[in-house]
């Protein structure tokens, strides 16, 4: 086969893919991507409780002006050991389609346990950071957040 062969054909195939795939993953895409704050929280904690402790930092807003960039940093008060270390950072929020908005991972390489982000609200409504640590605790903070032109949608 030519060169110019396989490429007329590879396009063909793409455009055959753009066309018929959207349509029929678009239902199943929506619903996988929606999941409740309680699932999500679960789904982290593996159904374990998580406590809320003054060494973890979440850093948000009161009023958002606008839900599509909400800055939020969190920072753990952890010594980043082998034998002590945040394994995990995960930013959750209440009523979004999607509770789960970020899941960072870390080790003791980091020297630091923090995360600077943005995430998108789609209006008034708790923001949550979900700490993993090396011993299997779960930590958490939560932050209420009123934004006065939504983000999603």
């Amino acid at each position: 086969m030519k060169r110019r062969d396989f490429f007329k054909h590879l396009g063909s195939a793409a455009v055959v893919a753009a066309t018929v795939t959207p349509t029929m993953s678009f239902a199943a895409a929506k619903q996988a991507n929606t999941i409740s704050y309680k699932n999500a929280l679960d789904a982290i904690t593996g159904g374990k409780s998580a406590k809320t402790s003054k060494s973890v930092h979440l850093k948000v807003p009161e009023i958002a002006e606008n839900g599509a960039v909400v800055p939020v940093t969190i920072t753990v008060d952890s010594p980043m050991t082998d034998a002590d270390y945040v394994k995990a950072i995960h930013i959750l929020v209440s009523k979004n389609g999607n509770a789960r908005c970020l899941d960072a991972h870390l080790t003791p390489a980091n020297g630091k346990a923090m995360l600077a982000t943005r995430v998108k609200l789609n209006g008034t409504q708790d923001v949550s950071a979900v700490i993993a640590l090396s011993n299997g605790e779960f930590l958490i903070a939560t932050q209420g957040v009123k934004v006065t032109i939504g983000g999603c949608g």
